[in-house]
């Protein structure tokens, strides 16, 4: 009984296994995970005005949590 329940486990595992093979496969082939204008927009976008935005965002982030542990008080 035991082995009959393994060599069923192993026949689907393997089918789903070739299943998700296929679905991969069919997906690269027709192009579903092809993005050319990816590229592009990153290069349109990319300037220094952008860049300064995003430092001045991480900044912002680090005083907030900074002036979070500083006002934290724990539970009594």
């Amino acid at each position: 009984m035991d082995s009959n329940i393994l060599g069923l486990m192993i026949g689907i595992s393997t089918f789903l296994g070739a299943l998700g093979l296929g679905a991969l496969l069919w997906g690269l082939k027709t192009g579903q995970f092809d993005d050319p204008k990816r590229f592009l927009d990153g290069a349109h976008h990319d300037n220094i005005e952008d860049l300064q935005d995003a430092v001045r965002m991480e900044e912002k982030k680090k005083a907030a949590k900074k002036k979070r542990e500083k006002n934290y008080r724990p539970p009594d």
